[in-house]
């Protein structure tokens, strides 16, 4: 079993700032990928930024500049720190991770349960 716990959604105004963070436990012989998702009322759920193992990292275009994800491997923690917010980055966000749990296991999704960040204009 894997748990995935994020913290630091929010209410903010527009032009602020806010850290979230999401820590991987539970079996976890290796997590490949880690991600954050977003997704606003009546819209799909969609990827925010990506970061691999090796601290490669993507992000969506409308929020390149802005956002920026990283990791602490040791901590099995992944942050997005989020800048300059916007009124439409408002939306419920979420954490994944590409998890394999023992040495045969076969690789795994795992969603964090949302947090919601809600900017002000």
């Amino acid at each position: 079993q894997v748990q995935l716990v994020e913290s630091g959604g929010g209410l903010v105004q527009a032009g602020g700032s806010l850290r979230l963070s999401c820590a991987a436990s539970g079996s976890l012989f290796r997590i490949d990928a880690m991600g954050w998702y977003r997704q606003a009322p009546g819209k799909q759920r969609e990827l925010v930024a990506a970061i691999t193992s090796g601290g490669s990292t993507n992000y969506a275009d409308s929020v390149k500049g802005r956002f920026t994800i990283s990791r602490d491997n040791a901590k099995n923690t992944v942050y997005l720190q989020m800048n300059s917010l916007k009124p439409e980055d408002t939306a419920v966000y979420y954490c994944t991770a590409q998890v394999i749990e023992s040495k045969w296991a076969v690789l795994t999704d795992y969603w964090g349960q949302g947090t919601q960040v809600t900017v002000s204009s």
